[in-house]
């Protein structure tokens, strides 16, 4: 990433890359909508994407960076791009896997997640090995996880990795803590992105935030990305509405109360937005 940006509106990695504290997801965005939503994003100001294999927008996602980058003549090294793996499988099979969103991006990756822990520890591993040499040959530039619980962080770093994971992303939000994951890449300097940080829209009418929105004059979706920072994670939003994509970036010049913090923190139901399933805990 570029230097350009300021230090309160990104993160740096493990690693030393620099990523942006909040990425636009492409995440069910209709096929046909994706190039001018990914777009759009770029014109307000976002500069993380967030796709991944099985979204099947890939290809859109790539193209409209690059025609964002070329068309404002802005440099590809400003734009953090993330691609996820479909499924862990074996060594071979993810290479292959890896060469079709390269193929399917037409550029570098900035950041490859292995999205689910699903498919067993030995085809995790496989899959993480095949990852690796794909960072030795610069094609990705920083490997991590998503949806990985402590069980399946802890086998990883015992399986002797040359990469450690910079990234989990994780579904969080007040009404999911999963504070045992937290606390584990916490103590492991492991980044940890939220996604569905908005619940999906699903409880942006909840009696509990409305009027705690309210009082702090800002919008409940503006509370939860406060939230959400505030926490250390790195948000994954998205909204297919410019006004709404512009006042959830708009969250870096004020800050919430601790005690808010706190206080949202405390209405944890173990509740997926998500998922009906918790993929964290799978063998």
């Amino acid at each position: 990433m570029s230097e350009s940006q300021t230090e309160s509106t990104t993160v740096t990695l493990t690693n030393g890359m620099v990523i942006p504290r909040i990425g636009f997801g492409a995440f069910m965005l209709k096929y046909n909508e994706c190039y001018g939503l990914v777009t759009q994003a770029l014109d307000s100001g976002y500069r993380h994407i967030d796709t991944a294999a099985v979204y099947g927008n890939e290809d859109i996602c790539g193209k409209a960076i690059v025609d964002w980058c070329e068309k404002n003549n802005v440099k590809r090294t400003d734009i953090f791009l993330t691609s996820k793996l479909a499924n862990c499988s074996d060594y071979y099979s993810t290479r292959a896997a890896i060469r079709s969103s390269l193929h399917h991006l037409g550029t570098y990756i900035d950041l490859f997640l292995i999205q689910s822990p699903a498919g067993g520890k030995k085809s995790r591993i496989a899959s993480w090995k095949a990852m690796e040499e794909f960072v030795d040959s610069g094609d990705i530039r920083s490997v991590g996880v998503s949806n990985y619980g402590v069980k399946h962080l802890q086998e990883l770093y015992a399986s002797n990795p040359k990469f450690y994971p910079c990234v989990n992303q994780i579904e969080l939000h007040p009404f999911l803590s999963q504070d045992d994951i937290v606390k584990y890449c916490q103590s492991h300097d492991i980044a940890i992105e939220a996604y569905s940080p908005l619940t999906h829209g699903i409880r942006l009418n909840d009696e509990k935030l409305v009027p705690i929105a309210k009082k702090l004059n800002i919008s409940v979706a503006q509370l939860l990305i406060r939230w959400s920072l505030q926490k250390g994670y790195i948000p994954i939003i998205k909204s297919t509405k410019k006004e709404h994509m512009l006042s959830d970036l708009d969250v870096f010049n004020f800050t919430i109360p601790d005690d808010v913090v706190q206080e949202l923190s405390s209405f944890d139901e173990h509740w997926h937005a998500g998922t009906t399933y918790d993929p964290t805990v799978c063998d």
